[in-house]
């Protein structure tokens, strides 16, 4: 499978260490090969409801999967690893 970069893709599994879960949208940046051989890896930003970017991230390939037609986009909370300050 080979995404073309700056598209939506969806998460494939969760990435807990990001609050991030299976089926979460993200913007594909970039492919990136492993520094050992290994699995490529994908660069992704994931932007809030409202469209601000939350965070910039990479994942094994296998992480991602294409957006489907029989899909629908849905709103969740989203769990912040720290909070911001204001």
């Amino acid at each position: 499978m080979s995404l073309e970069l700056y598209q939506r893709i969806a998460l494939s599994r969760d990435i807990p260490e990001e609050g991030l879960k299976k089926g979460d949208i993200a913007y594909l940046l970039d492919y990136v090969p492993h520094p050992h051989g290994g699995e490529p890896g994908c660069i992704l930003e994931v932007f809030n409801a409202i469209g601000e970017s939350i965070s910039v991230l990479s994942v094994p390939k296998s992480a991602i999967q294409p957006l489907q037609l029989n899909e629908a986009l849905n709103a969740r909370p989203l769990i912040c690893m720290s909070e911001p300050k204001l």
